[in-house]
């Protein structure tokens, strides 16, 4: 039995369906260009099998343990590591048999769809899970992650991974890449700087961070100039030694500011003696994204701005399991004013790219399709999140296409950390998008000919080009 419908996702009426189908075909084996997620370079660095089915698909995934959650049950159950090295369940197989009984709750997700893709397509599997296949499916999916066919490089190159983005601290020594690299392997893995800890005074340690980023480059970084010239520093570390494009910035809000020097190393010092209030704070965020812009200038690095989440909403589940565990929330968010001093700064050149995301939907007609329209420095990047959706990628199109048309936009990415589901999620957005494209050629708004061209470059070469991969 098949898990998946050939024809998911296509519109019912028949012309427009046969349409769609159409353009699918010309895109769905075109490579992946991954520029934003969250893998772990070490799995192709070392190669090593994936433990078990529920290390792969349940304990690392927040997609799957939040819904799990949601219903009362433990993340522990799940191992799910706990901050104070507690206990979890470690047994692969009795977590693996709670995740099946309660596979139910995923149905018309775009999780399930993700899960019955990397089932069916990745693994063969041909029965729905459910507490009654659970131990077979478990089994079946073990028995193939022992086979030299299923290790993390292999998979990269069956998926067709052209290049795949991870997300690294300021901090981090890149070792992985440079194992990766060294390895003479051909698949391309790329970093990509991501300093939120050393740029966040609300940041745990932050203050320790800035003075170890201090050591690393060999300046003084508790001065407002050293501190600037140690992330530049880092970066230029992050395209040497990681082959980063790209620079990745997540903040609570979109602000930006354009201090003066004065202003802003006076902000800064307060954030070193944890002296700043929660204004001062996002005040000092916002001047790190203009300051970063300007860096991206001088080293071509494409700025990510990833705003509106309010995250880490649970406070007893942060403080058990720590950070990214589900509980990132979308939080309303103003583009238009926030972004203005940024703009203002750098948003007329044509040498800085910055790329802008939102959970918050809202704002896609009213505020980032009209400045993504205008800004030539600024794109806006693809659904995300919660709307990294059937339904939320159609609304994107339909809000966004009109005032900022295709070009202004920056193809998709899946900001994943579960492996398996990254053809699914490419898969999904090729599909969505090229029924959009058939709706538009239905109607007449759109030539059949030019349809497929935006087909390929929604697919393809926007990201390639936007993230300069």
């Amino acid at each position: 039995m098949a898990l998946l419908d050939s024809d998911r996702l296509f519109p019912v009426e028949p012309g427009v369906r046969s349409i769609a189908r159409g353009l699918y075909e010309g895109v769905k084996d075109l490579p992946i260009i991954s520029p934003h997620g969250h893998t772990d370079p070490r799995w192709f660095a070392e190669n090593n099998p994936f433990p078990d089915p529920a290390q792969l698909f349940v304990t690392p995934d927040h997609y799957v343990f939040r819904m799990l959650c949601s219903q009362g049950i433990k993340l522990e159950s799940l191992g799910v590591p706990r901050a104070d090295g507690g206990w979890t369940e470690t047994d692969g197989r009795k977590i693996w048999r709670i995740f099946a009984s309660n596979y139910h709750l995923f149905r018309a997700t775009p999780s399930r769809m993700w899960l019955d893709h990397a089932f069916q397509d990745v693994f063969g599997v041909t029965k729905r899970l459910s507490a009654e296949t659970a131990d077979e499916t478990y089994d079946h999916i073990a028995d193939c992650l022992q086979r030299p066919e299923f290790r993390p490089r292999a998979l990269f190159e069956r998926f067709g991974i052209e290049v795949i983005a991870t997300t690294e601290g300021a901090l981090d020594d890149l070792k992985w890449h440079r194992m990766i690299r060294e390895s003479g392997w051909k698949g391309r893995v790329v970093t990509a700087y991501r300093p939120d800890q050393a740029v966040d005074p609300e940041y745990a340690g932050f203050t320790e961070t800035v003075e170890k980023l201090g050591e690393l480059c060999g300046t003084d970084a508790t001065t407002w100039s050293g501190y600037l010239e140690a992330h530049r520093i880092r970066r230029a570390y992050f395209k040497e030694q990681g082959g980063a494009t790209s620079s990745d910035h997540g903040h609570a809000t979109a602000r930006t500011e354009n201090l003066s020097e004065d202003e802003a190393a006076h902000l800064f010092d307060k954030a070193l003696r944890g002296a700043c209030t929660a204004e001062e704070a996002d005040a000092f965020r916002g001047q790190m994204l203009t300051e970063m812009a300007r860096m991206s200038i001088d080293d071509g690095l494409v700025m990510q701005i990833h705003c509106g989440s309010s995250r880490n909403h649970s406070g007893p589940v942060l403080s058990t399991f720590g950070r990214d565990k589900g509980f990132d929330i979308p939080s309303r968010t103003d583009y238009v004013r926030s972004l203005k001093p940024l703009l203002d700064a750098v948003g007329m050149r044509d040498d800085v790219s910055i790329i802008a995301f939102t959970l918050d939907e809202t704002t896609y007609s009213r505020e980032l399709a009209p400045l993504a329209g205008v800004y030539p420095a600024l794109k806006l990047g693809p659904a995300w999140w919660f709307f990294d959706s059937p339904e939320g990628m159609m609304r994107y199109r339909q809000q966004v296409t009109e005032t900022a048309g295709f070009y202004n936009t920056v193809g998709f990415n899946d900001d994943t950390r579960a492996f398996c589901s990254i053809p699914a999620r490419h898969d999904v957005a090729r599909r969505v998008d090229c029924a959009y494209l058939a709706h538009l050629v239905a109607t007449g708004r759109l030539d059949q000919d030019e349809a497929g061209e935006v087909a390929y470059d929604l697919t393809y070469r926007l990201a390639k080009q936007a993230y300069r991969l």
